[in-house]
């Protein structure tokens, strides 16, 4: 069995430099670019025209629209209470709330400030704001699609990453920046 651990003095400074210097390889052929967004905490706290109309009194602001994967990750605000949707998963859902709280009709448990949420593959629920809540601001990392359901099943309307982008693509355009402006969080 190969030891790895450094034999000498200069051993031990050859392998601390080594890994204190950057990669030098190229990315992969053909990878997207990364994206960065500076203040990203600081952005749920504007109030600015990037954030794109969902529903009455609420809004979603991109973060990466991923059309190669599928997948979107966005905040959700919603400045009212009550019921916003309720939909059925294609995929997995991460939920981080960063302010307020909400709950599903269907389940026990509320996500409040600073809670994380995992919801499966096809779980169907209603997100419902409560009366005490004055705003509620959850990161959201959505997996495929959702289907708009009745009470009883019945597909309504659906969203995906797609949809997601056209949406934005017509709010950009309505208020002055232009549709291709969400070509930035498009990957």
């Amino acid at each position: 069995m190969k030891n790895d651990l450094p034999t000498t003095a200069a051993d031990a400074i050859t392998r601390r430099a080594d890994a204190e210097m950057p990669y030098r390889l190229p990315q992969p052929a053909h990878m997207l670019p990364e994206l960065v967004h500076a203040g990203a905490m600081d952005a749920w706290l504007a109030d600015d025209d990037l954030w794109v109309p969902v529903a009455d009194r609420a809004w979603m602001k991109p973060l990466v629209l991923s059309a190669s994967g599928g997948y979107y990750v966005n905040l959700l605000r919603v400045r009212r209470q009550g019921t916003l949707t309720r939909h059925r998963h294609t995929g997995p859902v991460h939920a981080f709330v960063l302010r307020g709280s909400w709950h599903y009709l269907e389940h026990e448990w509320v996500a409040s400030e600073k809670s994380y949420a995992f919801e499966p593959p096809g779980e169907t629920h209603t997100l419902c704001v409560p009366a005490d809540c004055e705003e509620m601001i959850t990161l959201f990392h959505v997996t495929g699609g959702y289907v708009y359901v009745d009470p009883d099943g019945k597909a309504l309307g659906y969203e995906d990453v797609f949809t997601k982008i056209d949406a934005c693509r017509a709010h950009y355009e309505k208020i002055g920046l232009g549709a291709d402006y969400v070509d930035r969080f498009i990957r």
